[in-house]
């Protein structure tokens, strides 16, 4: 625990170290005042598997619609894992002011209700005055499952998980976009095997190839935080994919390792190793309504 809780703490240093030398450089650069945000850091509010930064305008209301495909595991008798069982969630999120966002959404696997909230602490700044933008994302979600599976000393309060996080991001020309991420997860009910608590560090991007085009990418790495022996240790996520954004929709499809799309439920019982073969495709679409 301690070995990668330093890894944790180094990775998440490197990454903030990183954003703050190139943005005092930029900074620099800068010749006019100019205190506005920048213009569109991310095209969407989700970076395949996490949220970016970024929120829905004050008065927006987007659909989003997750999909996750089975493993790629049996090759072509499941036609790649697309043949498979998938996993799906389906949300709506609504911009109360221009730094404030609130969602829902119902997820297939484990039956899971969420409601999610994101808050701009620090919005970036044309003329660099604030380097970075800072973001902190929670959710709680109710698991919908039958009573069963919650053994014999049911309560109401084993349904509930909860995530909290904070994001860290700059966007360093037209093409490129980062942002790194420290996450805590809790669960009120697990069993022997699993902790209740996890940390997680995220690092991802965007990177414009041509037009509406865009290169995506993240890595996660969770810990948790009491491992025993007999412990079933959480295994990292990596994911590369395209997304295509217009003004109204955005559309991502990509390869990675996690498939359980709620963050919490990610962090603490992602079992698929990337490098062993348990890669899936997936798809996020967001649709701005309105």
């Amino acid at each position: 625990m301690k070995n990668t809780s330093k890894r944790i703490v180094s990775i998440l240093a490197v990454c903030l170290l990183s954003f703050a030398f190139t943005s005092q450089l930029y900074a620099q650069e800068e010749k006019t005042e100019d205190k506005r945000p920048v213009r569109s850091p991310f095209d969407c509010t989700l970076l395949i598997d996490n949220p970016t930064y970024v929120n829905p305008y004050k008065g927006g209301l987007e659909l989003l619609i997750h999909h996750r495909f089975g493993k790629f595991g049996n090759g072509a008798s499941d036609l790649w894992g697309i043949y498979a069982p998938s996993n799906i969630r389906v949300g709506l999120q609504y911009g109360i002011t221009d730094k404030l966002a609130v969602g829902i959404g119902t997820e297939k696997n484990n039956k899971l209700q969420d409601v999610h909230w994101k808050y701009n602490i620090l919005n970036q700044t044309r003329d660099g005055s604030i380097p970075v933008a800072i973001a902190y994302y929670g959710a709680a979600v109710i698991d919908g499952r039958d009573t069963s599976v919650f053994g014999v000393n049911y309560k109401f309060t084993n349904r509930l998980s909860y995530f909290h996080e904070i994001i860290v991001g700059r966007k360093f020309s037209n093409k490129l976009s980062l942002q790194a991420a420290c996450g805590y997860a809790h669960f009120n009910a697990v069993d022997s095997f699993n902790s209740n608590d996890y940390l997680a560090v995220s690092v991802g991007g965007r990177y414009k190839l041509w037009g509406s085009n865009s290169l995506i990418f993240e890595y996660d790495l969770p810990v948790a935080m009491s491992e025993e022996t007999y412990s079933i240790l959480p295994k990292s996520n990596y994911a590369i994919g395209l997304e295509i954004s217009t003004s109204t929709h955005a559309f991502q499809v990509f390869i990675a390792s996690f498939d359980k799309i709620l963050s919490q439920k990610n962090f603490g019982y992602n079992q698929n190793d990337f490098f062993a073969g348990d890669i899936l495709i997936g798809f996020n679409i967001t649709v701005r309504m309105f």
